[in-house]
């Protein structure tokens, strides 16, 4: 190795630490909920469906010279649930599911931020849904385009582990996996 030259991770390291102008630090602190979004999908019967969520709030802090000191919050109105059809969306606002006279939102609200290397972080919180917390880790890649950052989330999450669909849905109609999708659009500040 030539010592005039410096090593690939001191190079690295420069980068990652913003030592070189093209590795600026970003900020966003606000979310353009209308680019965002969240959806789902589950098995029901073997065949998979697709849902979303069309009203939620969502609040953001962070910085990508200093993630660890991030935060994020979430709240999803769960009456405005998509999953295919009224008869699935009224079903799923009963007592049995989400029950949404009782607990009219599903919130997430961020506990830490774990830098994983390559705009991928791991972004603990709790998730509160029908009264039930839960401490959650989701794996987010932060996508930067044109001064937007684009935070990319996916987690699966047991119904059951929140008391949704109990009673004559516990069984196998519905998957107890629900796999979770989010696109936060944020533009750089």
């Amino acid at each position: 190795m030539n010592s005039r030259f410096p090593s690939f991770s001191v190079l690295a390291a420069a980068l990652v630490f913003g030592f070189f102008p093209c590795a600026e630090a970003a900020k966003y602190t606000q979310v353009n909920e209308t680019a965002s979004m969240i959806s789902f999908t589950y098995k029901q019967f073997s065949s998979r469906v697709y849902g979303t969520f069309g009203t939620f709030k969502a609040t953001l802090d962070f910085d990508t010279a200093n993630p660890e000191a991030g935060h994020a919050a979430l709240t999803i109105q769960l009456d405005s649930i998509d999953a295919g059809s009224e008869d699935a969306n009224t079903e799923l606002q009963k007592p049995a599911w989400f029950d949404t006279q009782k607990y009219p939102d599903a919130t997430f609200e961020s506990t830490g931020v774990k830098t994983l290397g390559d705009n991928r972080y791991s972004i603990t919180g709790k998730l509160t849904l029908r009264g039930v917390t839960r401490e959650v880790a989701v794996p987010v890649l932060l996508k930067e385009e044109n001064a937007i950052g684009i935070f990319d989330g996916r987690l699966t999450l047991k119904r059951s582990d929140f008391k949704v669909g109990e009673g004559e849905w516990g069984d196998t109609v519905v998957s107890d996996a629900i796999n979770i999708r989010f696109r936060m659009v944020a533009p750089q500040q």
